[in-house]
Formats: structure tokens, C-alpha cells, sequence
């Protein structure tokens, strides 16, 4: 594959990917509308990428994803359903497309969840038109598939972090907003939090996840939404007192009890293991410290 063209190349992941793979071709949102057919059908064409990574998509933090449900809704499933139609008219044989585990169900019998597990249930209600719009992407894939014949194939990181991120203070994902706010913070000061800081996360580094899709495109050509998750699941409260210890910062905590989100999501990285052997994921005291110093500067 000679020509790989990736959506959404500005984007907090397609940033990073440029750095390890910077001969691939990075398209965004002020180079192509994704959400109008005619202009994704045009610049594929003009592009004639052999092979797509599907990265572009609108998110936001918690608070967002909750309050704009009928925006994401639109503007996820037109870009999704533009790029793998636009693609196959093309002659676009090679799809990787970047799902979220906000298309998973909010609870499942058993964790941690499995590739199985995606239609068992609906996405928690803070995420659920972001989740189902993703879970589309995935629906989507399979049917090109099955009637296509097309190596189409979706992989699902956990939460994401890391440099390039959103750090604006109404968008941001967890992380972010938790780098942004010790890097503000005063000695003395109390911080507020979203939530109770019970719930569980795995958070996937970002720069990880850069290297481990060239390999993905190469290497998962399965159905299944491919689970990619570090074995770490810590609990909101946990990850700022770590964020505490690595600043080393005297402030307080405290909670504001509303929209916890969901307890846990903590996905399997068994079919994953499969593929990649004993990856070494970067610990989240690692990757925070890096990201936090990168912000820093």
C-alpha cells in the first residue's frame, strides 16, 4: 500500500500519527467537509488512496457528549457513512476505521467487556448518541464486508490522552482537563471534578496508539472491533491523586456528584494479545507525567 490517506490528519490522534508515519497523506476538516458526500467523494477521488484510516469524528468531554447529542449524532454517522461509500465507489479495497468504547453497552454481565459484547445492550445515556453513531461506523463495516467482498475493519481504543489533545476547559476528555487543571492550579487551591471519582478507566496513551496503527492497518483484518486497552483500569479518584504526587502540588479535591458517567467500561485485550504478543503499554504515571510536561512547555 502506497498511498494511505488518514481522516481527521489534524486531530488529536492523526497528529501524533504524523510523527511516526509522516509520508502518509493527513487530511482535515479545512481540506474536505466530510460531511457532504459530494466533497468526499471528490477529494478520494482526486487522492486515489489505496488504503484509509478512518480517524475524523466530533467528540467532546462528558458534559458535551451529553448536551449535544442530536449534533454528534448528524455529524458522526454523515462522515462515517460519506467515507466508507465515497470509498467503495472509488475502488478503495483497505478501510481502518477508529471506533470508541462509548458504542459499547453502559453495562454488560461479565467484564471486562469483549468484542462480542458491542450489541448486548445500549451506550450509557451521557454518550448515547455519540456511542451509536460509532457503533453504526462498525454496522456499517460489516455490511461492506459481507456484500462487498471489502477489507473494511474497525479496532476501539479505550480512553485516550496524551499530547495534541483538547484541553479546552468546556471539551476536553479527563485527562486533559486534569492536565490543564494542576498545570493552573496554586498551592492552596481547591479543585472541582465532575462526578464522585468512582468510576474506572483504561487510559490508552496516545503515542501508543500511534505506533500500533501502521500494524493495525497491516495486520486486523477481522470483523470483530478490535479492543485495544492497557491492562491498567484505575478509578477517577486514583488517577488525580497520582497527578497530585507528580506535581506535587498542595491543593484539595472535591466532587460535584453529577454526571458520573459509567461505573466501568474496561474492555479485554485478549484478541489483541493475539495479534501483538505482550505489547508494552505505557503506565498512566508515565503518560501523564510526559503529557503534563508537554503541556508545560
Amino acid at each position: 500500500m502506497s498511498i494511505i490517506l488518514v481522516t481527521g490528519g489534524t486531530g488529536f490522534v492523526g497528529k501524533n500519527l504524523a510523527n511516526i508515519k509522516p509520508d502518509w497523506i493527513y487530511l482535515s476538516s479545512a481540506d474536505c467537509d466530510l460531511t457532504s458526500y459530494s466533497a468526499t467523494k471528490k477529494i478520494i477521488k482526486e487522492l486515489k488512496p489505496d488504503a484509509i484510516v478512518h480517524l475524523a469524528g466530533i467528540v467532546g468531554g462528558i458534559k458535551e457528549n451529553a448536551g449535544k447529542q442530536g449534533e454528534f449524532f448528524y455529524k458522526n454517522v454523515s462522515m462515517n457513512t460519506n467515507v466508507l461509500e465515497a470509498s467503495r465507489e472509488a475502488g478503495v479495497s483497505r478501510i481502518l476505521s477508529c471506533l470508541s468504547t462509548c458504542a459499547f453497552p453502559d453495562t454488560v454481565d461479565k467484564y471486562p467487556l469483549t468484542e462480542s459484547d458491542i450489541f448486548s445492550g445500549p451506550p450509557a445515556s451521557t454518550n448515547f448518541s455519540y456511542g451509536y453513531a460509532k457503533r453504526m461506523l462498525h454496522v456499517q463495516t460489516i455490511a461492506y464486508r459481507k456484500q462487498y467482498g471489502l477489507n473494511y475493519s474497525t479496532f476501539c481504543p479505550s480512553n485516550l490522552y496524551g499530547p495534541h489533545d483538547c484541553y479546552d476547559k468546556d471539551r476536553s476528555h479527563f485527562v486533559a482537563a486534569l492536565v490543564r487543571k494542576m498545570s493552573e492550579a496554586k498551592n492552596g487551591d481547591i479543585l472541582e471534578f465532575w462526578g464522585t471519582g468512582a468510576p474506572l478507566r483504561q487510559q490508552l496513551y496516545v503515542k501508543d496508539l500511534a505506533e500500533l496503527i501502521p500494524d493495525l492497518l497491516l495486520r486486523h483484518n477481522s470483523s470483530k472491533p478490535l479492543l485495544v486497552t492497557p491492562p491498567e483500569n484505575i478509578s477517577i479518584n486514583d488517577m488525580i491523586f497520582k497527578a497530585k504526587n507528580i506535581t506535587n502540588k498542595e491543593i484539595r479535591i472535591t466532587y460535584n456528584n453529577n454526571l458520573d458517567g459509567q461505573y466501568r467500561k474496561d474492555g479485554s485485550n485478549k484478541e489483541f494479545l493475539k495479534i501483538f504478543g505482550d505489547y508494552d503499554f505505557t503506565s498512566f504515571k508515565k503518560g501523564f507525567k510526559e503529557t503534563y510536561d508537554w503541556y508545560n512547555k
